[in-house]
């Protein structure tokens, strides 16, 4: 469906208005200050979605912010960066591959291909530093000042040009003063949390940072398969598997020799260890969204018990030289990883799933990368100063490179493939290149209206090449497919905004951007003797509107914005008859959709906040089909779109299908009320819900392959003083024990699902 004229835009910001206005509340802050404490008004929110601090209210573009203490809020139970998917309006993230590989998607815009080398069109910034390879979204978040969700297209100030948003992570930075906090909990399966920061003056002008983050949870899920695996693993197991330990640390020493100068050297480390995704084989029944699988419960033969682990270091530089006029900034960053991931890919025993008769299933497949180097520099001059011209202009300079490894055991139990996988591990080596120049200038044309505008010209180039293939069982390389591929585009972005200041307490906006993402190689499929796939480049048009308000007396902040787009040649990602993931490109994807904001303080004691976002998209594309759910030939879902045969493979026509992976709509609501007890201490109770609309996971119509008004309810019961600067509390994760539907694999109706209750007690302090 094309939106093509202003009215729709209006009515979709008029129901996002309703929708808020009976939802209540959603996303409390957890930490106060002694003045909230005792005043009904609220605090102003500092962003720096432009690169310089501004209250959230003046920036002219859609952005969320989460404190890190709501951000700690959430992951008492363990959780990591997916426990913000439904946290803020129009961002959803999700996994298929545990918790090294997260996926995510504003606005409707993201990748559902599992390869380890898939590009994404949302970006992760991590104290300024961009974060590109799957593996490195993934670095773990603790002492967390600020997190901040920029929606629709980026590029003329951030990192690498993105098409869908950015997430922004900003920890808590050296200071002059002694400071510290901590947070520790300890809950169901001896899932145990530690995230604490520490540091202060070393000398004059030379201060210091030092964070560290400890996670636990013990292994819960029992493996139930009769035998022994094909690696040796006697079975049956109790508790084989659902646990992780992750150990992290990072240390900060910020120097300001003089008032000029400002140097901050920041490194970490991580070291993982886990249970890649539980696929739950057969979980799904044809003809039903429902499931009776537990959780709990496993059948794998395969794969060593699923394990995972990833070990990852960095180091960065971030300088800035005051000239007066001018400030010059320098962001210099190196990370580097290793590690793998292993998986009974197939969800189960072979023998135990026949399809057809014939048992099938091709068992294990691991993805290692043996090692992995991103560097980055980023040059920017930016001008100082409230005058009514500001502006920044600034380089990129982006390199990824990695040695991968794919490994699939061969165990197909086909008749067209004689008992082996012809190519059952490949080795692939992947170089990406990116520079780009970049600018943005604001002017105030009066003191209520101010015109933005930016541009950047981006130059990305990938290439893939075939290092090594395995031989099959006679001893003979197979592979017949390309060795060898680079892609390479250079485009130009840009966008316009502009703000205007109807009163001290409102302001409207309005903004158009254009994006591109660059090609994109899938080198995986060699594992399966096929050949690379590829996909051109994308673009993306965006247009938004919005207002931001501060009402009531400061007591309510309500922001909402409409929005639409059209991505031309959108990147999409299919699965093969081997469940392999197939690159392509569509003529175009087209969407509209609205979001919005509210935190309020009606009372005192009770600060209730809300979100909310609606999205409808559309693939259009005629002539594009997916291939379909199928094993040996026979499909094994019930597709619901228009299908072709193309010899013994059924393709289904996703002309008008949503996005994958994109809630049609979602709400989050929490509450939190206080009971003041003496001068500073205050009994608490909080609450948080979120609520998700239909989701398809695939490309293509099915009645077993969507999520549909899936919900999760947090809670959360303590004391805090606010003059001793200390939280004890009991809380919930969880706490309806949902099974809610996050993924599928399509060929063996198998499930994922999202995590089961915790319940625990938790301590935290802050010491000034």
């Amino acid at each position: 469906m094309r939106l093509s004229s202003s009215p729709k835009l209006a009515l979709l910001l008029g129901a996002a208005s309703a929708t808020l206005a009976f939802a209540g509340a959603a996303h409390a802050q957890q930490a106060q200050t002694q003045a909230q404490a005792d005043s009904a008004q609220l605090d102003a929110i500092v962003v720096t979605a432009e690169r310089r601090s501004e209250n959230l209210q003046k920036v002219p573009l859609s952005v969320a912010a989460v404190s890190g203490d709501q951000l700690r809020a959430v992951t008492a139970d363990g959780g990591d960066i997916l426990a913000l998917s439904g946290k803020v309006p129009s961002f959803y993230a999700e996994t298929t591959t545990g918790r090294i590989f997260p996926r995510f998607y504003i606005r409707g815009l993201g990748n559902i291909d599992f390869y380890l080398g898939a590009s994404q069109p949302v970006s992760i910034i991590h104290d300024d530093v961009v974060l590109e390879h799957v593996v490195l979204k993934s670095n773990p978040l603790f002492d967390i000042a600020q997190v901040e969700v920029l929606r629709g297209p980026q590029g003329s100030l951030f990192g690498r040009n993105t098409t869908a948003g950015i997430v922004k992570f900003d920890t808590i930075k050296p200071s002059e003063d002694f400071k510290g906090r901590f947070s520790a909990s300890y809950g169901t399966y001896g899932t145990t949390t530690f995230d604490g920061g520490v540091g202060g003056p070393i000398a004059d002008g030379l201060m210091f940072r030092a964070s560290v983050l400890y996670q636990h949870r013990d292994d819960w899920v029992d493996n139930t398969f009769a035998g022994v695996s094909a690696d040796g693993t006697k079975t049956p197991e109790k508790n084989a598997m659902g646990g992780f330990t992750e150990k992290d640390a990072r240390l900060q020493v910020l120097a300001k020799p003089n008032d000029k100068l400002s140097v901050l050297v920041s490194a970490h480390a991580r070291s993982y260890e886990g249970t890649s995704t539980l696929f739950l084989r057969q979980a799904l029944t044809k003809g039903s969204n429902d499931s009776a699988a537990p959780r709990d419960k496993v059948a794998f033969d395969e794969a060593g018990n699923n394990p995972q682990a990833y070990d990852t270091y960095g180091i960065s530089a971030h300088v800035d030289y005051d000239f007066g006029p001018v400030t010059l900034t320098s962001i210099s960053a190196l990370e580097h990883t290793k590690g793998y991931s292993r998986g009974d890919t197939d969800g189960g025993a072979a023998a135990n799933f026949p399809v057809g008769g014939v048992p099938n299933g091709f068992g294990q497949s691991q993805g290692q990368i043996r090692d992995l180097d991103q560097l980055t520099q980023e040059i920017r001059l930016a001008s100082n100063g409230d005058g009514k011209l500001k502006w920044q202009v600034g380089g990129l300079y982006f390199d990824s490179r990695d040695t991968t490894d794919f490994y699939q055991r061969g165990v197909f139990l086909l008749p067209t493939s004689a008992g082996y996988n012809p190519n059952n591990w490949v080795r692939l080596h992947n170089l990406n290149t990116s520079w780009a120049v970049f600018g943005q200038a604001s002017y105030a044309l009066t003191d209520a209206l101010t015109i933005t505008a930016g541009i950047r010209d981006t130059y990305d180039a990938k290439k893939t090449v075939l290092v090594k293939t395995s031989n099959n069982a006679a001893n003979v390389s197979t592979y017949a497919g390309r060795r060898y591929v680079r892609l390479a585009d250079e485009q130009v972005s840009w966008d316009l905004s502009a703000n205007y200041q109807v009163n001290p307490d409102v302001s409207i906006y309005a903004r158009t951007a254009k994006g591109f993402r660059g090609p994109t190689i899938q080198g995986r499929s060699a594992v399966f003797n096929a050949d690379f796939t590829t996909a051109d480049s994308e673009t993306i048009q965006s247009y938004e509107v919005g207002f931001k308000s501060i009402l009531l007396d400061n007591t309510l902040r309500f922001n909402a914005s409409a929005f639409t787009y059209e991505v031309k040649d959108i990147q999409l990602n299919g699965n093969d008859s081997n469940g392999n993931g197939v690159l392509f490109n569509a003529d175009k994807a087209q969407a509209y959709g609205v979001e919005a904001d509210m935190e309020w303080r009606p009372v005192q004691n009770l600060l209730l906040t809300a979100g909310a976002s609606y999205l409808h998209s559309e693939i259009k594309d005629k002539r594009v089909y997916a291939q379909v759910c199928a094993l040996n030939g026979v499909v094994v879902c019930t597709v619901e779109n228009p299908t072709i045969k193309v010899g013994a493979n059924t393709f289904a026509q996703i002309d008008g299908q949503p996005l994958p992976n994109a809630p049609k709509y979602n709400l989050n609501f929490t509450a939190r009320y206080d009971i003041p007890v003496g001068e500073a201490g205050r009994f608490f109770a909080a609450t948080d819900w979120n609520v998700q609309g239909y989701t398809n996971f695939v490309l293509y119509k099915t009645k077993e392959f969507y999520a549909k008004g899936a919900f999760e309810g947090g809670l959360k019961l303590g004391y805090e003083n606010l003059d001793k600067g200390y939280e004890i509390a009991l809380f919930g994760r969880n706490i309806t024990n949902e099974k809610n539907l996050k993924g599928v694999i399509e060929n063996y109706m198998a499930a994922v699902y999202n995590e089961p209750r915790i319940v625990g007690v938790s301590l935290s302090a802050k010491l000034k």
